[in-house]
């Protein structure tokens, strides 16, 4: 059952790479619906799994990590997307790509410093990442739009990567 996890936290992260290099305006709107199901399949196999070996924890984590990076991308994009109020007719939502640029980027490493603080167990580097990245962008966030894309971006990226290194902690934990 252990295979299994590897083989489904590894399938999420190739198709997480695959629908990032495909654009957020390209990718289908159930993609990332699809990988949270991966994941969570993931998940109760972890949990259900029994004892881990320590190389298939270490290799979980690893995988993780680029389940957590290559995933995130489009995970974040479909919560922006679906929380849209240009759905409605109203302009200047958080999918407007004028609104802080450079969130792809910021995203990626965001996952990253997340994935690896909490393999490590360390909830004062979790708060140091996420208080960072709140400073930076703390002189754009004076627009409403701007805001809420922020917490919603920030909020669906750290929750993606926690739920994919979490598996690996599951399978550490059994």
């Amino acid at each position: 059952m252990n295979t299994a996890v590897l083989v489904l936290l590894g399938l999420t992260a190739v198709l997480g790479l695959l629908l990032t290099v495909q654009g957020e305006r390209v990718r289908p709107p159930w993609a990332a619906l699809f990988l949270a199901v991966l994941l969570a399949l993931a998940g109760v196999l972890a949990w259900a799994g029994g004892d881990a070996p320590a190389g298939t924890v270490e290799a979980a984590a690893v995988i993780g990590v680029l389940a957590a990076v290559a995933g995130g991308g489009p995970v974040a994009t479909a919560v922006l997307r679906a929380a849209d109020p240009a759905a409605v007719g109203v302009t200047g939502g958080p999918q407007d790509p004028a609104i802080l640029r450079g969130g792809a980027w910021i995203g990626i490493l965001e996952r990253v410093a997340v994935a690896v603080t909490l393999l490590v167990g360390s909830g004062e580097g979790l708060v140091v990442v996420l208080a960072v990245k709140g400073l930076g962008r703390y002189a754009e966030l004076r627009a409403p739009a701007a805001a809420e894309r922020f917490i919603l971006g920030t909020l669906a990226s750290a929750l993606w990567a926690a739920g994919c290194v979490g598996v690996a902690i599951l399978l550490r934990s059994t």
